[in-house]
Protein backbone atom coordinates (compact mmCIF):
# COMPACT_ATOMS: atom_id res chain seq x y z
CA UNK A 1 0.00 0.00 0.00
CA UNK A 2 2.52 2.37 1.30
CA UNK A 3 4.74 1.57 -1.94
CA UNK A 4 1.16 2.38 -4.73
CA UNK A 5 1.16 5.57 -2.18
CA UNK A 6 4.67 7.03 -2.69
CA UNK A 7 4.27 6.19 -6.46
CA UNK A 8 0.63 7.98 -6.81
CA UNK A 9 1.96 11.39 -4.77
CA UNK A 10 5.14 11.39 -7.27
CA UNK A 11 2.90 10.72 -10.25
CA UNK A 12 0.46 13.68 -8.77
CA UNK A 13 3.51 16.72 -9.15
CA UNK A 14 4.49 15.23 -12.36
CA UNK A 15 0.66 15.79 -13.30
CA UNK A 16 0.83 19.01 -12.05
CA UNK A 17 3.84 20.50 -13.64
CA UNK A 18 2.78 19.20 -17.31
CA UNK A 19 -0.70 20.89 -16.52
CA UNK A 20 0.68 24.09 -15.51
CA UNK A 21 3.20 24.18 -18.49
CA UNK A 22 0.03 23.45 -20.55
CA UNK A 23 2.47 21.51 -23.88
CA UNK A 24 1.44 18.21 -24.86
CA UNK A 25 2.74 15.22 -23.78
CA UNK A 26 4.90 15.03 -27.60
CA UNK A 27 6.36 18.79 -27.57
CA UNK A 28 7.66 18.36 -23.33
CA UNK A 29 9.22 14.97 -24.97
CA UNK A 30 11.03 16.59 -27.65
CA UNK A 31 12.66 18.68 -24.90
CA UNK A 32 13.18 15.87 -22.52
CA UNK A 33 14.60 13.49 -24.86
CA UNK A 34 12.11 10.85 -24.38
CA UNK A 35 8.88 9.49 -26.00
CA UNK A 36 5.30 10.70 -25.61
CA UNK A 37 4.31 7.70 -24.23
CA UNK A 38 7.14 7.22 -21.51
CA UNK A 39 6.18 11.08 -20.32
CA UNK A 40 2.73 9.94 -19.72
CA UNK A 41 3.43 6.46 -17.92
CA UNK A 42 5.49 9.57 -15.40
CA UNK A 43 2.37 11.14 -15.39
CA UNK A 44 0.39 8.27 -14.77
CA UNK A 45 2.12 6.48 -12.57
CA UNK A 46 2.40 3.61 -14.22
CA UNK A 47 6.74 3.94 -14.51
CA UNK A 48 9.22 5.88 -12.07
CA UNK A 49 12.18 7.22 -13.80
CA UNK A 50 15.17 5.35 -12.89
CA UNK A 51 16.88 8.48 -12.35
CA UNK A 52 15.68 12.18 -11.44
CA UNK A 53 17.82 14.24 -13.74
CA UNK A 54 15.13 13.87 -16.29
CA UNK A 55 12.43 14.77 -13.75
CA UNK A 56 14.54 17.93 -12.83
CA UNK A 57 14.89 18.64 -16.56
CA UNK A 58 10.85 18.69 -16.56
CA UNK A 59 10.25 21.44 -13.42
CA UNK A 60 12.56 23.55 -14.80
CA UNK A 61 10.74 23.61 -18.01
CA UNK A 62 7.27 23.85 -16.36
CA UNK A 63 8.82 27.13 -14.40
CA UNK A 64 8.93 25.16 -10.53
CA UNK A 65 10.52 27.08 -7.95
CA UNK A 66 13.53 25.47 -5.32
CA UNK A 67 10.79 24.43 -2.87
CA UNK A 68 8.63 22.40 -5.96
CA UNK A 69 11.99 21.10 -7.13
CA UNK A 70 13.06 19.81 -3.00
CA UNK A 71 9.22 18.64 -2.89
CA UNK A 72 9.68 16.73 -6.39
CA UNK A 73 13.03 15.17 -5.69
CA UNK A 74 11.98 14.21 -1.96
CA UNK A 75 8.65 12.43 -3.67
CA UNK A 76 10.52 10.78 -6.63
CA UNK A 77 13.25 9.53 -3.86
CA UNK A 78 10.37 7.96 -2.05
CA UNK A 79 8.33 6.50 -5.40
CA UNK A 80 11.57 5.43 -6.57
CA UNK A 81 12.46 3.29 -3.40
CA UNK A 82 9.01 1.46 -4.09
CA UNK A 83 9.77 0.59 -7.04
CA UNK A 84 12.86 -0.86 -5.91
CA UNK A 85 11.53 -3.01 -3.44
CA UNK A 86 8.60 -4.07 -5.53
CA UNK A 87 11.30 -4.93 -8.59
CA UNK A 88 14.18 -6.85 -6.04
CA UNK A 89 12.19 -9.80 -5.27
CA UNK A 90 12.20 -11.37 -8.91
CA UNK A 91 15.96 -11.90 -8.98
CA UNK A 92 16.24 -13.25 -5.69
CA UNK A 93 15.32 -17.25 -7.12
CA UNK A 94 18.03 -17.30 -9.47
CA UNK A 95 20.38 -16.95 -6.33
CA UNK A 96 18.99 -19.94 -4.48
CA UNK A 97 20.42 -22.53 -6.64
CA UNK A 98 23.54 -21.24 -6.66
CA UNK A 99 23.77 -21.48 -2.50
CA UNK A 100 22.23 -24.86 -2.38
CA UNK A 101 24.69 -26.03 -5.12
CA UNK A 102 27.57 -24.38 -3.04
CA UNK A 103 27.61 -26.81 0.11
CA UNK A 104 28.12 -30.31 -2.51
CA UNK A 105 31.65 -29.24 -3.29
CA UNK A 106 32.64 -28.97 0.43
CA UNK A 107 32.92 -32.97 1.30
CA UNK A 108 35.38 -32.53 3.92
CA UNK A 109 37.97 -35.57 4.01
CA UNK A 110 40.46 -33.34 3.91
CA UNK A 111 39.70 -32.45 7.90
CA UNK A 112 41.56 -35.36 8.37
CA UNK A 113 44.38 -34.12 6.11
CA UNK A 114 45.47 -31.69 8.18
CA UNK A 115 46.18 -34.04 11.05
CA UNK A 116 49.54 -35.66 9.04
CA UNK A 117 50.15 -31.97 7.60
CA UNK A 118 51.34 -30.10 10.80
CA UNK A 119 54.14 -33.52 10.90
CA UNK A 120 55.62 -32.17 7.36
CA UNK A 121 55.17 -28.39 8.77
CA UNK A 122 58.01 -28.95 11.23
CA UNK A 123 60.06 -31.35 8.67
CA UNK A 124 59.54 -28.28 5.89
CA UNK A 125 60.90 -25.88 8.76
CA UNK A 126 64.14 -27.89 9.62
CA UNK A 127 64.84 -27.74 6.29
CA UNK A 128 64.88 -24.24 5.55
CA UNK A 129 66.65 -23.73 9.34
CA UNK A 130 69.90 -25.53 8.52
CA UNK A 131 70.41 -23.10 6.00
CA UNK A 132 70.15 -19.56 8.23
CA UNK A 133 72.40 -21.15 11.19
CA UNK A 134 74.85 -22.77 9.03
CA UNK A 135 75.54 -19.36 7.56
CA UNK A 136 75.94 -17.54 11.16
CA UNK A 137 78.03 -19.77 12.74
CA UNK A 138 80.35 -19.66 10.11
CA UNK A 139 80.31 -15.73 10.56
CA UNK A 140 79.85 -15.92 14.43
CA UNK A 141 82.72 -14.63 15.12
CA UNK A 142 82.68 -11.66 13.05
CA UNK A 143 79.51 -10.38 14.25
CA UNK A 144 80.22 -7.41 15.97
CA UNK A 145 81.76 -6.04 12.83
CA UNK A 146 78.80 -6.64 11.24
CA UNK A 147 76.94 -4.41 13.80
CA UNK A 148 79.67 -1.79 13.12
CA UNK A 149 78.93 -1.55 9.35
CA UNK A 150 75.32 -1.98 9.40
CA UNK A 151 75.64 1.36 11.93
CA UNK A 152 78.09 2.90 9.69
CA UNK A 153 75.95 2.47 6.65
CA UNK A 154 73.34 3.70 8.21
CA UNK A 155 75.16 6.94 9.35
CA UNK A 156 76.49 7.26 6.05
CA UNK A 157 72.97 7.01 4.48
CA UNK A 158 71.42 9.84 6.59
CA UNK A 159 74.31 12.01 5.83
CA UNK A 160 73.52 11.27 2.19
CA UNK A 161 69.76 11.83 2.96
CA UNK A 162 71.02 15.40 4.78
CA UNK A 163 72.74 16.64 1.98
CA UNK A 164 70.65 15.76 -0.32
CA UNK A 165 67.44 17.16 0.99
CA UNK A 166 67.95 20.60 0.01
CA UNK A 167 68.54 19.87 -3.11
CA UNK A 168 65.46 17.83 -3.73
CA UNK A 169 62.87 20.66 -1.54
CA UNK A 170 63.68 23.06 -3.82
CA UNK A 171 62.63 21.64 -7.08
CA UNK A 172 59.68 19.32 -5.40
CA UNK A 173 57.89 22.29 -4.20
CA UNK A 174 56.94 23.25 -8.55
CA UNK A 175 55.65 20.15 -9.91
CA UNK A 176 53.60 19.75 -5.90
CA UNK A 177 52.07 23.39 -6.02
CA UNK A 178 51.10 22.76 -9.70
CA UNK A 179 49.40 19.30 -9.90
CA UNK A 180 47.05 19.88 -6.53
CA UNK A 181 46.09 23.06 -8.17
CA UNK A 182 44.90 21.53 -11.55
CA UNK A 183 43.08 18.70 -9.45
CA UNK A 184 41.72 21.16 -6.53
CA UNK A 185 39.70 23.46 -8.40
CA UNK A 186 35.84 21.48 -9.08
CA UNK A 187 34.38 21.56 -12.53
CA UNK A 188 32.01 24.70 -13.54
CA UNK A 189 29.50 21.90 -14.46
CA UNK A 190 27.98 18.33 -13.46
CA UNK A 191 27.24 16.05 -15.69
CA UNK A 192 25.01 12.20 -15.19
CA UNK A 193 24.52 9.65 -17.58
CA UNK A 194 21.90 6.85 -18.53
CA UNK A 195 23.17 3.70 -20.29
CA UNK A 196 20.52 1.45 -20.13
CA UNK A 197 17.95 3.50 -22.66
CA UNK A 198 15.33 1.74 -24.52
CA UNK A 199 14.52 2.92 -28.43
CA UNK A 200 11.06 4.56 -27.58
CA UNK A 201 11.43 3.28 -24.52
CA UNK A 202 10.27 -0.01 -25.32
CA UNK A 203 12.92 -1.31 -27.85
CA UNK A 204 16.04 -2.48 -27.31
CA UNK A 205 18.10 -5.84 -27.40
CA UNK A 206 20.59 -7.63 -25.32
CA UNK A 207 23.38 -10.40 -25.43
CA UNK A 208 22.98 -12.57 -22.91
CA UNK A 209 25.11 -15.81 -22.61
CA UNK A 210 22.30 -17.74 -21.20
CA UNK A 211 19.73 -20.42 -22.27
CA UNK A 212 16.26 -18.90 -22.62
CA UNK A 213 15.17 -21.07 -19.75
CA UNK A 214 17.79 -19.21 -17.48
CA UNK A 215 16.57 -15.78 -18.62
CA UNK A 216 14.25 -13.68 -17.18
CA UNK A 217 10.95 -12.06 -18.38
CA UNK A 218 11.93 -8.79 -20.11
CA UNK A 219 11.55 -5.95 -17.49
CA UNK A 220 9.69 -2.77 -17.94
CA UNK A 221 12.59 -0.04 -18.79
CA UNK A 222 12.96 1.38 -15.70
CA UNK A 223 14.22 -1.50 -14.47
CA UNK A 224 16.34 -2.37 -17.18
CA UNK A 225 20.09 -1.42 -15.52
CA UNK A 226 18.94 -4.18 -12.57
CA UNK A 227 17.60 -6.46 -15.34
CA UNK A 228 21.03 -6.43 -17.19
CA UNK A 229 23.40 -6.46 -14.15
CA UNK A 230 21.32 -9.69 -12.98
CA UNK A 231 21.81 -11.15 -16.40
CA UNK A 232 25.30 -10.06 -16.96
CA UNK A 233 23.80 -8.65 -20.32
CA UNK A 234 25.51 -6.62 -23.06
CA UNK A 235 24.12 -4.17 -25.78
CA UNK A 236 23.36 -5.96 -28.89
CA UNK A 237 23.83 -3.91 -31.96
CA UNK A 238 23.04 -0.91 -30.54
CA UNK A 239 23.55 0.98 -27.08
CA UNK A 240 21.72 4.45 -26.03
CA UNK A 241 23.74 6.82 -23.46
CA UNK A 242 21.95 10.02 -22.44
CA UNK A 243 24.09 12.36 -20.94
CA UNK A 244 22.70 15.21 -18.81
CA UNK A 245 25.19 18.59 -18.74
CA UNK A 246 24.37 21.39 -16.10
CA UNK A 247 26.32 24.46 -15.42
CA UNK A 248 26.97 25.44 -11.81
CA UNK A 249 25.97 29.47 -11.96
CA UNK A 250 23.12 30.96 -13.43
CA UNK A 251 25.14 33.55 -15.23
CA UNK A 252 28.34 31.98 -15.97
CA UNK A 253 27.71 29.79 -18.92
CA UNK A 254 30.09 26.92 -19.71
CA UNK A 255 30.86 26.76 -23.62
CA UNK A 256 30.36 22.65 -24.67
CA UNK A 257 32.50 22.26 -27.78
CA UNK A 258 32.80 18.56 -29.15
CA UNK A 259 32.41 14.87 -28.15
CA UNK A 260 34.84 12.49 -29.52
CA UNK A 261 34.73 8.75 -29.35
CA UNK A 262 37.56 6.98 -28.18
CA UNK A 263 37.55 2.98 -28.63
CA UNK A 264 39.37 1.12 -26.46
CA UNK A 265 39.34 -2.61 -27.16
CA UNK A 266 37.84 -4.25 -30.14
CA UNK A 267 36.85 -8.02 -30.45
CA UNK A 268 35.27 -10.57 -32.20
CA UNK A 269 31.32 -10.06 -31.29
CA UNK A 270 29.92 -11.96 -28.41
CA UNK A 271 28.65 -15.94 -29.52
CA UNK A 272 25.56 -15.43 -26.96
CA UNK A 273 22.00 -15.37 -27.36
CA UNK A 274 19.73 -12.27 -28.59
CA UNK A 275 16.98 -11.24 -26.49
CA UNK A 276 14.65 -8.75 -27.56
CA UNK A 277 12.91 -6.48 -25.21
CA UNK A 278 9.56 -6.24 -27.23
CA UNK A 279 7.72 -7.97 -30.22
CA UNK A 280 8.40 -4.63 -32.20
CA UNK A 281 7.26 -0.79 -31.17
CA UNK A 282 7.61 2.84 -32.42
CA UNK A 283 7.07 5.99 -31.36
CA UNK A 284 5.53 9.21 -32.92
CA UNK A 285 8.86 11.19 -31.78
CA UNK A 286 12.42 10.13 -33.00
CA UNK A 287 14.62 12.27 -30.42
CA UNK A 288 17.91 14.09 -32.34
CA UNK A 289 21.24 12.56 -31.17
CA UNK A 290 24.76 11.61 -32.28
CA UNK A 291 25.03 8.88 -34.07
CA UNK A 292 28.04 6.64 -33.79
CA UNK A 293 29.62 3.71 -36.32
CA UNK A 294 31.79 1.98 -33.79
CA UNK A 295 32.90 -0.18 -36.92
CA UNK A 296 34.98 2.89 -38.50
CA UNK A 297 38.49 2.81 -37.71
CA UNK A 298 38.01 6.06 -35.78
CA UNK A 299 34.59 6.75 -35.02
CA UNK A 300 32.54 10.35 -34.94
CA UNK A 301 29.96 11.23 -33.03
CA UNK A 302 27.78 12.86 -35.84
CA UNK A 303 24.88 14.85 -35.23
CA UNK A 304 21.40 13.78 -36.31
CA UNK A 305 18.34 15.75 -36.44
CA UNK A 306 15.45 14.18 -34.44
CA UNK A 307 11.50 13.73 -36.42
CA UNK A 308 8.17 14.28 -34.88
CA UNK A 309 5.54 12.39 -36.52
CA UNK A 310 2.95 13.13 -34.15
CA UNK A 311 0.92 15.37 -36.15
CA UNK A 312 -0.65 15.95 -39.40
CA UNK A 313 3.00 16.63 -41.38
CA UNK A 314 6.60 15.11 -40.03
CA UNK A 315 8.37 18.10 -38.67
CA UNK A 316 12.52 18.04 -38.17
CA UNK A 317 14.15 17.90 -34.70
CA UNK A 318 17.23 19.97 -35.35
CA UNK A 319 20.06 18.30 -34.23
CA UNK A 320 22.49 19.83 -31.86
CA UNK A 321 25.17 21.68 -33.05
CA UNK A 322 28.57 22.18 -31.22
CA UNK A 323 29.22 24.84 -29.35
CA UNK A 324 26.62 25.84 -27.31
CA UNK A 325 26.39 26.52 -23.64
CA UNK A 326 24.61 25.57 -19.94
CA UNK A 327 23.78 27.22 -16.96
CA UNK A 328 22.41 25.90 -13.84
CA UNK A 329 18.80 27.05 -15.00
CA UNK A 330 19.52 25.80 -18.83
CA UNK A 331 20.90 22.58 -18.59
CA UNK A 332 21.67 20.13 -21.59
CA UNK A 333 20.72 16.57 -22.95
CA UNK A 334 23.01 14.72 -25.73
CA UNK A 335 21.60 11.63 -26.97
CA UNK A 336 24.67 9.05 -28.12
CA UNK A 337 23.15 6.07 -30.51
CA UNK A 338 26.18 3.82 -30.88
CA UNK A 339 26.48 1.20 -32.85
CA UNK A 340 27.92 -2.22 -34.20
CA UNK A 341 27.59 -5.09 -36.18
CA UNK A 342 30.79 -6.66 -36.54
CA UNK A 343 32.66 -5.83 -33.45
CA UNK A 344 32.52 -6.62 -29.55
CA UNK A 345 33.68 -2.66 -28.67
CA UNK A 346 34.77 -1.14 -25.31
CA UNK A 347 34.43 2.39 -25.74
CA UNK A 348 33.88 6.14 -23.71
CA UNK A 349 33.51 9.31 -24.77
CA UNK A 350 35.26 12.51 -24.00
CA UNK A 351 33.75 15.72 -23.67
CA UNK A 352 35.46 19.13 -24.19
CA UNK A 353 34.65 22.28 -22.29
CA UNK A 354 35.81 25.74 -21.48
CA UNK A 355 34.23 28.59 -18.83
CA UNK A 356 35.81 31.38 -17.08
CA UNK A 357 39.04 31.21 -18.74
CA UNK A 358 39.62 27.76 -17.90
CA UNK A 359 39.20 24.32 -20.06
CA UNK A 360 39.42 20.59 -20.24
CA UNK A 361 37.99 17.31 -21.20
CA UNK A 362 35.69 15.10 -19.04
CA UNK A 363 35.53 11.19 -19.55
CA UNK A 364 31.97 10.12 -19.78
CA UNK A 365 32.07 6.31 -18.76
CA UNK A 366 29.66 3.88 -17.23
CA UNK A 367 30.52 4.15 -13.99
CA UNK A 368 34.40 4.04 -14.33
CA UNK A 369 34.15 1.28 -17.15
CA UNK A 370 34.00 1.93 -21.12
CA UNK A 371 30.52 1.07 -22.26
CA UNK A 372 30.58 -1.80 -24.02
CA UNK A 373 28.44 -2.94 -27.31
CA UNK A 374 28.34 -6.18 -29.38
CA UNK A 375 27.17 -6.59 -33.05
CA UNK A 376 24.29 -9.80 -33.11
CA UNK A 377 24.71 -10.72 -36.07
CA UNK A 378 24.16 -14.52 -36.79
CA UNK A 379 23.26 -14.82 -33.16
CA UNK A 380 19.96 -16.83 -32.06
CA UNK A 381 17.29 -13.81 -31.68
CA UNK A 382 14.44 -14.67 -28.91
CA UNK A 383 11.24 -12.43 -28.28
CA UNK A 384 9.08 -13.42 -24.67
CA UNK A 385 5.58 -14.54 -25.45
CA UNK A 386 3.83 -13.29 -22.57
CA UNK A 387 0.68 -15.79 -23.17
CA UNK A 388 3.28 -19.05 -22.46
CA UNK A 389 5.51 -17.00 -20.91
CA UNK A 390 8.79 -18.23 -22.34
CA UNK A 391 11.36 -16.70 -24.70
CA UNK A 392 10.55 -18.38 -28.37
CA UNK A 393 12.15 -17.97 -31.32
CA UNK A 394 11.30 -15.67 -34.43
CA UNK A 395 10.45 -18.45 -36.05
CA UNK A 396 8.17 -19.57 -33.58
CA UNK A 397 6.41 -16.24 -33.02
CA UNK A 398 5.76 -16.53 -37.28
CA UNK A 399 3.81 -19.94 -36.56
CA UNK A 400 1.89 -18.66 -33.18
CA UNK A 401 0.80 -15.38 -34.88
Amino acid sequence: MPKDAAVEEFAGLVRTLKARDGRSYEALGRRLSVSASTLHRYCSGATVPEEFAVVDRLALLCGADEEERRALEAAWTEADRARRLTASPAPTPTPVPAVSAAPEPNPEPSAPDPGPGPAPDPSAADLSAPETPRARPRRGAPAPLLVAAAVALVVLALAVTLLGHPTRTASAPAPASTAPGRTAAPLPFTWSIRSQLWEGGCGHTYLVDRAPRAVAPPPVAADSGAWAGTHGAVHGGEALVRITVQGRSPSDAVVLHALHVRVVDRAAPLPWNAYRMDNGCGGAVTPRHFAVDLDRPRPLARPVDGLDASGAEVRKIPAVSFPYKVTSSDPEELLVSARTAGCDCRWYLELEWSAGGRSGTVRITDGGKPFRTSGTRGRPAYVHDSTEGRWITDSELGQTG
